[in-house]
Order: structure tokens, then sequence, then C-alpha cells
């Protein structure tokens, strides 16, 4: 009986405590896992030692039901996978932004101005300003800063100046400067003209010496050769046609010559055979040496032929020295040529276009013409002498590209028609065209048309003279000067070569030709 009751108040205790746990589980999640823990399992050792069946409501069981989850505890989601399309969308946005904004930005901003300096020699900036204007007009971002420079020393004053990066982004030089100034040259890009047209428009003479690989390295605006000028007065009074042969040249020489009594020259037939009174002397040298075949390079070179010794560079020297030496129809006491041919005094004089002007200037009234150069007899190949300037564009410019495209547009057809223009209404006529297509426009000139017939025949050397380059053309002409003096004094010709052929190799060498080649 004791134990019946003891049993009853007993279970009657579990049961409350049952029930206060269930309201604490509901009140207090976090209760419910430490209660479990520790007094669920005496409650179960409580019944297994009793093995009397309790009628108590059935509980659920909260030792073996999951605890709830904490909020750190919960499912996180991928943060990640979310987030990425909403980032690639605002990257693309901002792209698309970015490209309006740059888009509207080029509409709006105006160009960076680039100011090309230009170094000119023979054309007044009253010749360059208008044809400079129309280019700016056209291209308002790129200006062009002509200045016409001083020919003395300018070949070293240009290098000087692009050595030290003050240099021109456009310069002129002459034909025969490559060798020199080929690490301050920038090819002519295909993109401004590709070689196949370039070739098409110029002359053989620049194709020859301007090029560079599959590339050229300067642009003519201008071009002219080596022209026979002579008296028409003398020719008439002596009933005498021009030469076209130097055969027919030596011979006209000797009847048209005037002595005195004492055998002082007073009318001369031609002003060849020294070197310090004829103007050009060493275009005409150069000249008489390529149309006889000689090697430029190796002037006192010989060969031999049926026999015989034959030494083509000797044989034309000693033809140019024979109109001092044993015709005489020309020496050292006589004015210079130039000066001469103006006076009336001179019946045949060699020189370029541009001696039209300074004989003008000092007879107006005096009646000449001009022919092109003789020729050696027979069927051998013509040839005529080449001595012009050229524009290059500096390799240390910083506007390349739009230098070039400045050039380009100077030497179209249309251009030059315009610096002819120009130049004629300062003078007698301006620069012969240097474009093949345009030969014909000047050929009813008869003080140009001599100029222009000979032009796809000429051909070139370092011995140009008034190139006043104080380098490879006045060098290599002191050392063909001596060859002459020489010859006069008594030495032969070939042997008087064979000190300038050594000095010629040497010169040569120093500018880095390795392989000359006559032009």
């Amino acid at each position: 009986m004791l134990i019946l009751i003891y049993m009853d108040e007993e279970n009657q205790n579990i049961s409350s405590s049952l029930g206060e746990l269930k309201e604490s589980a509901i009140d207090n999640p976090d209760s419910i896992v430490e209660t479990s823990d520790s007094k669920a399992p005496e409650t179960v050792n409580t019944q297994e030692e009793s093995n009397q069946p309790f009628n108590l409501p059935e509980e659920p069981s909260y030792s073996q039901q999951a605890p709830p989850l904490t909020p750190e505890e919960k499912p996180k989601k991928n943060f990640l996978k979310s987030f990425f399309p909403i980032l690639g969308g605002i990257f693309l946005v901002l792209l698309v932004g970015f490209g309006i904004w740059k888009f509207l930005l080029t509409k709006v901003q105006k160009p960076k101005e680039v100011t090309l300096t230009y170094w000119g020699l023979w054309e007044p900036e009253q010749v360059m300003n208008g044809i400079i204007a129309e280019w700016e007009k056209d291209h308002p971002q790129i200006k062009i800063k002509y200045s016409q420079q001083n020919h003395r020393e300018y070949r070293e004053r240009l290098q000087s100046a692009l050595a030290r990066e003050e240099g021109p982004d456009i310069f002129r030089f002459h034909i025969t400067w490559v060798s020199m100034l080929k690490n301050e040259l920038e090819p002519l890009p295909t993109s401004v003209m590709s070689s196949s047209a370039y070739e098409q428009a110029f002359y053989s003479v620049v194709l020859e010496n301007l090029r560079a690989g599959t590339s050229y390295l300067g642009i003519p605006l201008m071009i002219d050769t080596l022209a026979l000028y002579y008296n028409e007065d003398i020719f008439l009074a002596a009933g005498k046609s021009p030469p076209t042969t130097w055969e027919e040249l030596r011979n006209l020489a000797n009847e048209l010559t005037v002595k005195d009594q004492m055998g002082q020259i007073q009318t001369a037939g031609i002003a060849l055979g020294t070197t310090s009174n004829v103007d050009h002397w060493s275009d005409i040298l150069g000249l008489m040496m390529i149309q006889n075949g000689a090697d430029l390079t190796n002037p006192a070179a010989c060969s031999t032929a049926a026999g015989e010794e034959v030494c083509l560079g000797a044989d034309a020297l000693k033809y140019f020295s024979v109109f001092r030496s044993v015709d005489r129809v020309w020496d050292e006491t006589l004015p210079s040529s130039t000066q001469a041919f103006a006076a009336g005094k001179l019946a045949m004089y060699f020189g370029p276009s541009w001696r039209v002007f300074d004989i003008k200037a000092l007879n107006p009234k005096l009646n000449f013409k001009i022919i092109p150069v003789p020729q050696l007899s027979g069927d051998r190949k013509k040839v005529a002498w080449a001595n012009f300037w050229v524009e290059g564009v500096s390799k240390r410019s910083k506007y390349k590209n739009e230098a070039w495209e400045f050039l380009k547009f100077l030497s179209s057809p249309e251009t030059l028609e315009k610096l002819y223009q120009a130049e004629s209404n300062l003078r007698l006529f301006g620069e012969i065209y240097p474009r093949k297509e345009m030969a014909e426009k000047l050929i009813t000139n008869p003080l140009v048309a001599p100029f222009i017939e000979q032009i796809s025949m000429a051909k070139t050397w370092y011995l140009c003279s008034f190139t006043w380059d104080n380098g490879i053309n006045d060098r290599m002409i002191k050392y063909f000067e001596d060859a002459v003096n020489a010859v006069n004094k008594g030495k032969t010709a070939k042997e008087a070569l064979t000190t300038t052929t050594q000095g010629i190799s040497q010169l040569l060498s120093q500018y880095g030709i390795a392989s000359p080649i006559t032009r």
C-alpha cells in the first residue's frame, strides 16, 4: 500500500515535470537542448526500474527531436551566383556609357594642332605662303612653318640641328646627299604613295638615287639638267649651226674663237679645259666620262681591245683638257664662263636652267638659245647630266605621316602648277616639273624645253657643282680638280687618274658606299 502511494506520487511528480518542460520548450527553445540531454535519460531509467505500466498521456520525446536551428546555422544562399549577373550588368552599362561619351567627345573636342617646320632653299616665303595657306585651309589642325635657308654651310647646319633633335620636320636636300643623310631620312610610307605610283610619276634619275629597298627617301618638287647655251649672233655671223656631237663642238670652238695679234683670246669658242673659271666644269667632266663608258668609281681603269689599251676615263679627261692645252680656245686668263657668255665673249657655254636668270640679269639684251648637251658620234646610248634638289622628312620628326601628306600635296600636279605660276611671278619661269606626265606643259617654252627633252636620259654622280655641301660632292670634285690640273701641267691623264682613284676609294668608303654604282 505504501508502495502504491509512493508510486502514485512519483507519477504525479513526473507528469508535473513533463508539463513544465513542455511549457518551457514553447517559451524558450534553447532550454530544450539542455533539459533533454540531462533529464530524459533519468526518466527512462525510472520507468525501467519500476516495471510498472503508467497511464500517463503520451508526450512527445523531446530528447529524440532535432533542436531548432539558430540564425547562424540556417542554410546560406550562394551569394556569388547572384552577384555575378549584377556585376556583369553594371560593367555592360559602364562600357556602353564610356563608348557614347568617347563618341560625343570626338564630335565636340577640337583636334590637336600640329606644327611642321619646313626648311627650304631657293623659294622665298612669298612663293610658298599661298600654297601653305591653301593646305592649312583644308587641314586646319596642321600648320606649316616655312623658312628659306642660306645655302652656305646648309648641309652642316641641317645635320647639326637634326642631331640635336632641333631640326625641321621637312627639309630640302641634294639628290646626291643620300649617303650623307641616310640615318636622318624617313622612307616614304606606301600608305601615302605606293612604290608603283611613285615610279610611274617620276623620272628614272629620281628613282635610281632615292631608292631605299622597296621604298624611297624623298619627293622632288623640281628637276634640272645640264644644257648647251650658244650665242645666236655669233653663230649667225659665222653662218654656223649649233653642234649635236662632241666632234662638231670641237670644230666649231676652233672656228669661232677670235684672238688678237698677241694670241690673246678675245672671243672664246667654248669654256672647257680648266677648273678655276669654268662654271660647272665637274658636271661637264662627269658627263663626258659617263657618255664614254668610264667607271667613275675607278676612272683609272683600263682594258685591252684588239690588242690596244683602252682607258675610257683617261680618254674623257684628256678630251676635256684639250680645249685649253692643245686647241687653246679657253684659258685661265679669261673671266668666269658665265660672265664671259653674258658679256657676249663666249660662243658656247654649259649650264643648268637657273643660269638663264643670271645671264639675263647680267645682260638682258643678249641673244642666245639653248639646246641639249652633245653626244658621242655613232649609235652610242645618249646620256645627259642631272643636278637638282628634293624634299625629305626627318626620322626624328614626331609628325612623320603629316609631313609626308604635306609633301604629297606639294608634289601633286595641281600644286606644282600653282608653284610654277608663283615662281614665274618673280622670274622668267618656275622650277621644271619633276613629273613625267607634266612635261608637255612646258615644252613650248624655248628656254625650258631643252632641259626637259633630256631628263629621261639623265644620270648623276658625286660631281655635282654648286651644292656647297663641304661633303661628298665638294671633296670628290677636289680629287678630279687635282687630276685636271695635273694634266694641264704635263702629266698623262692615266697617271693623274691613278692618284684620283685612290682618293675616290677612300671617300666612298668613308660614306659607307661599299658597292659604288655610277648613276
